[in-house]
């Protein structure tokens, strides 16, 4: 699904339980991704498309190979491999790829792009996104290596075919009761954000982190090859704090170093009393040290929900961005202040209204939210429901205006049903972004097909 739901404590905590397996363990799974989308101009390279043309089709092939082991008592290793392929099938049943990560060669008599530009192949990757170790020791366990994090400006995208991950060293303290302490250096990231590779082929250029020169990629999530490249310019420094000692209160704080970019911080609070949710967030991104004097990004945001047990949960919330900041409160590993609009590509954020399928939208600069979704089970299957919508004003003290006076309208309806081993999901997503500078009215439909054979 395009929404993977893990606690925050659960992605990163590397405690006794990650420990518990016999010797050596293997796992992984095999996805096939598939989506296709009319639009009257809002494909990749602005022509309209109908449903099932290859202009505004995109698909992907990816084999996720982990493995696991106990190195001693307390110290454990891990290992993750990825291989994506289109299996062949651009210029024939897609032009677009769900991946970003596929790399462009030169091969005369080849093609690839909407049109097609001749003598360029697409060709399929295979990276190491995880390589770690961990060890345990009291209440304190670290991890150094290539790893997936979990952090609210910085932290691995689960929606895609691909998985974004980071080089780091992690320190997860839990001395004191009720609380997770957190401390990281990340120096490097293959998310796309990172990507500043140019490789040109036959006269024309490629831009890792975009294909839309020769195609598109739905998902733009990891650098071209996965190949990781300096987080940041020196490389960041995170420290976080949990705490749950006042229950069912749940409170996280989140400093963030970019040394020589930025300052970040990040504060929560989530509450469930016998199924009334409710929470808070507010984060600050000050990128004075990247362009001087610019203003702070500020956003914050508000949701209540319930909880009807084994019924269905329902939610509400609103976020608003400051409209005269720099780069926006998305994922600072994928991607910048860029609103995604109609075609999915831009990064996630962690705001509570965050849409289903655009991301890039609530997270923008100047953009003010709301999302209703519900989510419930009927007859074995998981179904939601969302409407989402962001009025993006981008102020006139703001460094980035390239998405300026747009309203972006989501609807998403998905159905997803595992059988065994397999996890099966549909979704259909109805997209409408009306630009009030261009004066312009964009209608775009997604249907899309999600197969995961897990092993």
């Amino acid at each position: 699904m395009r929404l993977t739901k893990l606690s925050l404590i659960a992605a990163m905590l590397i405690g006794s339980s990650a420990f518990a397996i016999d010797n050596t363990k293997v796992s992984g799974d095999v996805k096939l991704f598939y989506g296709t989308m009319d639009s009257d101009s809002g494909t990749y390279l602005g022509n309209s498309t109908d449903l099932f043309d290859a202009e505004g089709a995109y698909g992907d092939v990816a084999v996720n190979l982990q493995l696991t082991t106990d190195l001693t008592k307390g110290v454990s290793a891990g290992a993750k491999v990825t291989y994506v392929t289109t299996l062949g099938l651009e210029q024939n049943l897609v032009d677009n790829t769900w991946s970003n990560a596929h790399g462009i060669t030169s091969n005369t008599g080849s093609s690839f792009g909407n049109p097609p530009t001749n003598g360029l192949q697409l060709d399929d990757v295979f990276f190491m996104g995880e390589l770690w170790v961990a060890g345990t020791a009291f209440d304190t366990t670290v991890k150094v290596g290539r790893q997936a994090l979990d952090t609210p400006l910085a932290f691995t995208e689960t929606w895609g075919i691909d998985q974004n991950t980071f080089e780091a060293a992690v320190l997860i303290n839990q001395s004191i009761p009720d609380t997770t302490l957190v401390a990281a250096y990340v120096g490097k990231s293959n998310g796309s954000a990172d990507d500043l590779a140019t490789l040109s082929l036959s006269g024309s250029t490629y831009v890792s982190g975009s294909l839309n020169n020769i195609g598109g990629a739905a998902a733009g999530i990891t650098s071209q090859n996965g190949k990781f490249n300096t987080f940041g310019t020196d490389g960041v420094y995170v420290l976080g704090a949990i705490n749950n000692s006042i229950k069912p209160l749940t409170v996280q704080a989140w400093y963030y170093s970019l040394q020589q970019m930025a300052e970040a911080y990040w504060i929560q609070a989530d509450v469930n009393v016998e199924g009334i949710l409710a929470g808070v967030q507010y984060t600050q991104v000050d990128a004075d040290k990247l362009i001087t004097g610019v203003d702070k990004d500020q956003a914050y945001a508000f949701m209540l929900g319930y909880e009807m047990k084994d019924v269905a949960t329902f939610k509400v919330a609103y976020s608003s961005v400051d409209d005269e900041g720099t780069i926006g409160v998305a994922n600072v590993a994928t991607g910048n202040g860029a609103a995604a609009s109609r075609n999915g590509s831009g990064a996630q954020s962690r705001l509570y209204t965050e849409m289903w399928w655009a991301y890039g939208s609530v997270s923008q600069i100047g953009s003010d939210s709301y999302s209703l979704t519900a989510e419930g089970t009927v007859v074995g299957i998981d179904l939601l429901a969302g409407y989402y919508y962001a009025d993006i004003n981008v102020g006139a003290g703001s460094t980035i205006n390239a998405n300026a006076d747009q309203e972006v309208t989501e609807i998403a309806l998905t159905a997803s049903k595992s059988f065994g081993p397999l996890d099966t999901s549909v979704a259909i997503i109805l997209n409408n972004v009306e630009d009030n500078v261009a004066n312009t009215d964009e209608d775009t439909n997604h249907l899309q097909v999600y197969l995961t054979y897990n092993f």
